[in-house]
C-alpha cells in the first residue's frame, strides 16, 4: 500500500494487502488501484504477491456462498455426516471451495472430468471426485450416498438442473454463481423444500451494503488460515508481463471451461 485516504483507519502506508476490488470501479489492470478499505485484507505473510493475488475473488465467492448463502457452519462437529457436491471443483472457485468445505468438516464430492482436473481436485482435499459429464445420481450411489445436503454449482446450472433435482436431499440447499438462462421447472425443488441461492461477490461493494466490511474480515481470517497451513493458494499459472497479449491469453484460458485453479498476470513492461 503506497497511500491512504484521510478516512482510512484499517491500514497504513507500507501494509501488504490483497483484495478483489469492485466491478463498479475501473482500474483492475492498472499499476496502481484505488480501493475501498472495507473490501481489503492483510496479505498472507507466507505467500508472494502472485500467490496471494490468486485468492481474493474466488475465496470471497466461495466463503460467502458456503457461510452466508448455504448457511454452513464453520465448526466441523456441526457438519458431521453432511456432504457437499461441488460441481466444477477444479476451477478457481471450486479449488478454494473444496478446501473450505473440507476445513468445515463436510464430506466433499467434487466433479471433474479429465485426469489432470481430477488430480487437482483431489490435491485440494476432495474426498471423492465424480464426472459431471455423466449422470450424477448413480455415481453418488456407488459411493454409498443417496443424496447430498448442499450443492455448490460453478458452471451453467441449466445443464445440471435435472441431476441436481435428483441428488439434493429434502430441505437441502443449492447455491449457484451463475443465473439460469432457460425457464426452470422448480416443482421438484418445491416438493423437497429446497433452498435456492445465488452468490455474486461484488454485491456488497456494488450496493455499498451495511455489512460490506465482512469482506475485510473474511480476507483477514483466510490470511491467518493460509499462514497456519490450513489453506493453500490456488495459483496454477503465472503470465508475465502484464500486457494486452497476456491479458487475452488469460481470458482465453478462463473462458475455455478447462482451466485449473487461477492464472495471475504479474509485472509491467518497461516503457
Amino acid at each position: 500500500m503506497v497511500e491512504t485516504g484521510p478516512e482510512c483507519s484499517l491500514f497504513k502506508v507500507g501494509d501488504e494487502v490483497y483484495y478483489a476490488g469492485s466491478n463498479i470501479r475501473p482500474g483492475g489492470f492498472s499499476e496502481f488501484h484505488l480501493v475501498d478499505e472495507r473490501i481489503v485484507g492483510k496479505k498472507p505473510q507466507s505467500l508472494d504477491y502472485a500467490e496471494a493475488a490468486a485468492l481474493p475473488l474466488t475465496t470471497i465467492t466461495a466463503w460467502e456462498a458456503m457461510y452466508d448463502r448455504l448457511g454452513i457452519s464453520k465448526h466441523p462437529s456441526d457438519n458431521e455426516g453432511n456432504s457437499i457436491l461441488i460441481i466444477g471443483a477444479a476451477g478457481g472457485v471450486g479449488s478454494i471451495a473444496t478446501q473450505l468445505a473440507k476445513l468445515a468438516g463436510l464430506q466433499v464430492i467434487g466433479t471433474a472430468s479429465r485426469p489432470e482436473s481430477i488430480a487437482w481436485t483431489k490435491a485440494n482435499g476432495a474426498d471423492h471426485v465424480i464426472d459431471h459429464r455423466q449422470p450424477l445420481e448413480p455415481q453418488l450411489k456407488e459411493l454409498g450416498l443417496h443424496g447430498v445436503k448442499y450443492i455448490f454449482v460453478l458452471n451453467s446450472p441449466d445443464q445440471h438442473l435435472h441431476e441436481m433435482k435428483k441428488v439434493i436431499l429434502p430441505q437441502g440447499k443449492i447455491c449457484s454463481i451463475l443465473p439460469f438462462e432457460q425457464p426452470v421447472d422448480l416443482e421438484a425443488f418445491f416438493a423437497k423444500s429446497v433452498t435456492l441461492a445465488w452468490e455474486l461477490m461484488f454485491t456488497r461493494s456494488m450496493f455499498q451494503t451495511e455489512d460490506m466490511i465482512e469482506q475485510h474480515r473474511l480476507l483477514n481470517e483466510v490470511s491467518h488460515l493460509v499462514d497456519a497451513g490450513k489453506i493453500r493458494t490456488t495459483l496454477k499459472e503465472r503470465l508475465t508481463p502484464l500486457n494486452p497479449d497476456n491479458m487475452k491469453e488469460a481470458f482465453r484460458q478462463s473462458l475455455s471451461g478447462s482451466m485449473l485453479g487461477k492464472i495471475v498476470l504479474e509485472g509491467f513492461e518497461a516503457l
